[in-house]
């Protein structure tokens, strides 16, 4: 008898819609692998360890001291993909300490609203999805809500800063 040596994999999608900034602006913003610390609301560090900006390759150190336990949660994640025509990225995370083994993301911004940014204010959408390995002490709803969480948070200081 044969035994699966197949690993079940988390798989999921959240979007938001981000009102009155093009997709441009947007994309301007996520195309920085490195400011993550800046829009995300768990991380409060975030810095290229190896790499060049903007190309596959880059690695980059995101850590957040605010939580409440004693230890900071970090991870090294390192920038797959990267299209600014489709305006859309890939990354993984190498290393951590929250326990993923394997995380894969990608995050795509698109124009909503057949697209037409020429008067600057058109909406546009933000999709991030992730292929991951089950993540020690979560649940896939976890994730998930996690992934809902910081987008919506995006997506508010987007439409307040931009």
């Amino acid at each position: 008898m044969e035994t699966d040596t197949t690993t079940f994999k988390w798989e999921g999608k959240q979007a938001a819609q981000i009102n009155g900034v093009t997709a441009e602006q947007v994309w301007s913003v996520v195309s920085d692998f490195c400011n993550v610390h800046e829009w995300f609301p768990t991380v409060d560090t975030c810095h290229r360890v190896q790499g060049t900006d903007g190309q596959p390759g880059l690695v980059r150190y995101c850590a957040s001291t605010k939580a409440k336990e004693e230890e900071t949660k970090w991870a090294k994640e390192r920038l797959v993909e990267i299209d600014p025509i489709e305006r859309c990225l890939s990354y993984e995370i190498l290393d951590n300490n929250v326990g993923f083994r394997s995380y894969v993301a990608t995050v795509k911004v698109m124009p909503v609203n057949g697209g037409d940014e020429s008067d600057g204010r058109s909406d546009c959408r933000i999709e991030w999805s992730f292929v991951s390995d089950p993540v020690d002490g979560w649940k896939k709803e976890d994730l998930e809500s996690y992934v809902d969480f910081c987008l919506k948070h995006l997506a508010n200081k987007m439409e307040t800063n931009l």
